[in-house]
């Protein structure tokens, strides 16, 4: 007799609460790895934004059962927080200098180094985005394929550039202060979720403040300066063979550049959901809106293997799927609210 779907989402539910943290040495310092799973399955890495870690950028997408049922039935979660960005995290000490994000790429392949992976899934938002796209650039024989939520690939923009220098100013005077707390939900959460005078803030807007209360100023603005000086990454976009599932919320403050990215990869290996009403982070605002494209994401691999059940919310059955990433607009007619561009201008 099978296990109702109840029982199931309670088990999976307990993998993901039972993960175990590592802390692996790298050569530009120690890295936490949180993994979730059985090892032996393929693994998915992935990246948070600024000032997160997995509790506070991914947990939201893997507390959503079908979404838990999607993931920890097929993969081996490897959740990677930048330096720092742990729970618990000390201060990182001022004598150190500033990691590049190149060298933050270069973690990435130590820590696949380090549990013995070869070829990976990767996952990023925003900033996580553009870690895992450059590392994807580096690395390209070890990413299987990219899953970019709300991503970055240009060098800052004049504006951009004066915004983060205020912020890291703020940081190191003030700390972690309500001023840029306010800066940093803005980057996440759509005006919607952040109330106003005649609605509530958000419950994961309310968790996302207390959780950046515990955030170490000083490490959050070593990542952002980090960030500040990021190179261009456009130019090898096209060159990129790993296939790429890019999603961002049409209130995002980075729908342009996620716009850009799309416009510059190869269309045949790149597919965008645009999901409306929603900031930068849908993988906590908007998760259900990932599950779908994702399905058809990892059924191009041949990666996606039935569950004890499948989410009510898809009609997908793997056995009459073409092994192909479908288009954008097939993505969009099974989700609703989203709008997908198949096509953009260059």
């Amino acid at each position: 007799m099978g296990k109702s779907k109840d029982f199931v989402s309670v088990d999976l539910e307990k993998i993901y609460l039972a993960g175990k943290e590592y802390h692996v040495r790298t050569g530009r310092g120690s890295v936490s790895v949180v993994v979730y799973g059985d090892q032996d399955k393929p693994a998915l890495i992935t990246y948070p934004d600024l000032a997160l870690n997995h509790t506070s950028c991914f947990q939201g997408l893997f507390f959503c059962p079908e979404a838990a049922s999607l993931l920890l039935h097929n993969f081996c979660i490897y959740h990677i927080s930048p330096p720092g960005h742990e729970l618990g995290a000390a201060p990182v000490s001022h004598t150190k200098p500033v990691p590049t994000a190149d060298e933050l790429a270069d973690q990435i392949i130590e820590v696949l180094n380090f549990f013995g992976l070869g070829t990976v899934m990767c996952m990023g938002v925003t900033a996580g985005a553009y870690i895992l796209t450059l590392f994807a650039m580096k690395y390209r024989e070890r990413v299987l394929g990219l899953i970019l939520v709300s991503p970055l690939c240009r060098a800052p923009s004049w504006t951009e550039w004066f915004y983060n220098k205020m912020i890291i100013n703020l940081l190191y005077f003030y700390g972690m202060c309500g001023l840029v707390k306010e800066f940093m939900l803005q980057r996440y959460f759509s005006k919607e979720v952040r109330g106003s005078s005649e609605f509530p803030e958000a419950d994961i807007v309310q968790a996302c403040r207390r959780l950046l209360d515990e955030r170490q100023s000083t490490n959050v603005s070593r990542f952002l300066e980090a960030m500040n000086r990021r190179p261009d990454l456009t130019s090898g976009l096209r060159r990129l063979r790993c296939r790429t599932l890019v999603f961002v919320g049409d209130n995002s403050p980075f729908h342009c550049e996620a716009l850009h990215l799309t416009s510059k990869m190869d269309r045949r290996y790149s597919a965008l959901v645009e999901v409306q009403a929603c900031g930068s982070m849908v993988t906590e605002e908007q998760p259900h809106a990932m599950l779908i494209p994702m399905e058809y994401f990892f059924m191009g691999y041949g990666l996606h293997r039935p569950c004890l059940f499948d989410s009510p919310r898809s009609p997908l059955s793997p056995s009459c799927i073409s092994p192909e990433l479908l288009s954008p607009e097939s993505m969009g007619l099974k989700l609703k609210p989203i709008k997908t561009r198949a096509s953009l201008d260059n």
